[in-house]
């Protein structure tokens, strides 16, 4: 349910653009952000630190889209995400020696020490490559398209990196005790 309350400001930001221009979707994302803070608040739910930091930057590099009327600052938020979360991913882990992959998955996953680490920095790479691609496409193609490629192109990247990798983690995964006693 959660992963699927995180896509509705993109979503709406995608229904405003093509009905009505980047700043009324701009405007529509910051608004869809800030619905999604008092959801938690509401319910009396501690808010993910993702959603905040994700709204933090919404509302500064949205406001300043409407604000100065240029779309460059929304553009660069996605670049700026992106490479927070690399960051986060390699410096939590080279110089606080936790590895956040670890943290969100560890209740789910039994892997090995290396294998952790390499997962940490597969994503931290992956990140860091989605935030180059993003500024490429931004400022090298037409608004359209690059709306489309954050809507769409970095929700399937994400998707398909997600699903390889499971798979490449699948070795590591613990059998079904059904299987075992078959065996």
């Amino acid at each position: 349910m959660h992963a699927f309350l995180e896509y509705i400001p993109l979503v709406i930001f995608f229904v405003f653009y093509k009905f009505a221009d980047i700043y009324w979707a701009t405007a529509s994302l910051i608004v869809a952000s800030a619905i999604q803070i008092a959801y938690f608040l509401i319910r009396k739910q501690p808010i993910p630190k993702r959603n905040l930091i994700f709204f933090g930057l919404i509302a500064v590099f949205g406001g300043l889209t409407i604000y100065m009327h240029d779309d460059t600052f929304l553009k660069w938020k996605v670049t700026i995400i992106q490479g927070i979360f690399a960051i986060a991913l390699i410096v939590s882990q080279k110089i606080f020696n936790k590895n956040i992959m670890k943290e969100f998955l560890g209740e789910a996953l039994t892997l090995p020490e290396n294998i952790w680490n390499r997962l940490n920095l597969a994503w931290a790479l992956f990140f860091a490559l989605c935030g180059f691609l993003n500024w490429y496409i931004a400022f090298n193609f037409s608004l359209e398209t690059w709306v489309n490629f954050k809507v769409f192109g970095l929700t399937a990247l994400t998707f398909v990196f997600a699903i390889g990798s499971i798979i490449s983690l699948y070795k590591y995964m613990p059998e079904d005790k059904a299987e075992e006693k078959q065996e």
